[in-house]
């Protein structure tokens, strides 16, 4: 069975989601490991980046696999 358009926006939506809080709460337990002290507001912006990142970085895997799959299908 295929997944809805629905259900692929809230996974994503999830992911992103989840991943920025995993982001944040690393950066506030691993920093000052580092001798790296923030304030949560900084940590907040640093996880935003971040997260915009990755959501590029997936977008651009996906579409590099997908021209794979499509050539591949020829």
């Amino acid at each position: 069975m295929k997944q809805s358009r629905l259900m692929s926006l809230v996974e994503s939506l999830a992911n992103v989601i989840i991943g920025y809080g995993v982001a944040v709460v690393t950066q506030i337990l691993i920093f000052p490991v580092f001798g790296l002290h923030t304030t949560l507001a900084e940590n907040l912006k640093m996880g935003a980046v971040f997260t915009v990142v990755s959501i590029a970085r997936s977008f651009a895997l996906r579409r590099v696999f997908e021209t794979i799959r499509m050539q591949s299908a020829k």
